[in-house]
């Protein structure tokens, strides 16, 4: 392994998951967190979900990076430690690892063996690059690990992941961001905008059903790390755009009247019952800026494409160094 690596598991243990998970399967309606789908194969099934030719929020994003890389890297800083909440495939981060040649990176990823593997090839790639991968999820209050204290931070939050949040978990993530990063801390992130819903539905259920494939391996997932026995043939995949509330919403539906066991734990499903697996809303401009100024930030600049898809946004963090610092 590349000696500028350094690694740090603050992966949540079986017996949390266990108990997350159970507790969604109890509730009505029944839910389960997106963060689930990011195991191996679901972090690989992701990646080609990028690729599908109706998915636009990828290609476009990354289209917004490379156009407007001099102006992110005047806005974020040379030499800053950049910190990317979710590691995904580095498409993105190596278009702003050009731009920037920051001094350091700091990736945050749940999957530990898709970190792993991107933060290896990442250091392979830019050997004057020191990598402080960490396995955490930052969905709630997060660690890292004992950073340089003496460069300027900056985060990339990229993919429209913060739409996978409720408005007001998604205001408290930004807040734990923003603590991680001090004041005046700069925060690049992309923001998928509300758009046509045939769009969007389309963008959800990919012809090559690759999409359904990555919502189905959640279950196997579950099978595999809880001992449970899902049947995948009998659930289906299930996405719309749900207009009054803004946003996509992603279900698995029993296709018959069953039961599973989970842990040990019996889960009855009805006919047409769905297990809730996730929303990703969509924001305009003004609505995402609102909630990032609540939350305590400047918004300085914006970026979207010609065909209003996708934005992506730079924030400055205008809070304190309330609460853990990004060198705790």
């Amino acid at each position: 392994m590349n000696g500028r690596i350094h690694f740090f598991d603050y992966h949540p243990p079986v017996a949390d998951i266990r108990e997350e998970v159970l507790a969604g399967l109890s509730r009505r309606p029944k839910r389960v967190a997106p963060k689930y789908f990011y195991d191996q194969r679901g972090s690989q099934l992701f990646d080609a979900i990028t690729e599908a030719p109706e998915y636009y929020p990828t290609r476009t994003e990354v289209d917004i990076l490379e156009s407007n890389g001099s102006q992110i890297a005047d806005f974020l800083g040379n030499d800053c430690m950049l910190m990317e909440l979710g590691s995904g495939s580095s498409r993105k981060i190596r278009v702003l690892l050009d731009a920037l040649q920051p001094a350091a990176y700091v990736p945050l990823d749940i999957s530990r063996s898709h970190l792993l593997d991107a933060a290896t090839s990442l250091a392979q790639d830019y050997p004057e690059l020191e990598v402080y991968a960490a396995c955490t999820d930052y969905s709630s209050d997060f660690e890292l690990p004992e950073l340089p204290a003496d460069l300027p931070r900056a985060a990339f939050f990229p993919g429209s992941s913060i739409g996978n949040f409720e408005p007001e978990e998604a205001g408290q993530l930004l807040k734990r961001v923003g603590r991680h990063l001090g004041e005046g801390g700069k925060l690049l992130i992309g923001v998928d905008l509300k758009k046509d819903k045939a769009k969007l539905d389309a963008a959800y259920n990919d012809a090559g059903n690759v999409t359904a494939a990555f919502n189905l391996n959640l279950l196997e997932r579950i099978n595999r790390e809880l001992e449970a026995d899902f049947r995948l043939e009998c659930f289906e995949h299930l996405a719309f755009f749900n207009e009054d509330a803004g946003r996509v919403e992603m279900h698995l539906r029993s296709t018959r009247e069953q039961q599973v066991s989970v842990a040990g734990q019996p889960i009855r499903f009805a006919e047409g019952e769905s297990l809730h697996t996730e929303n990703s809303y969509k924001y305009s401009v003004e609505e995402f800026q609102a909630l990032a100024e609540d939350s305590g930030y400047q918004a300085e600049t914006v970026w979207t494409d010609e065909g209003q898809l996708f934005s992506v946004h730079c924030l400055r963090y205008r809070g304190g160094l309330n609460g853990k610092s990004m060198h705790n």
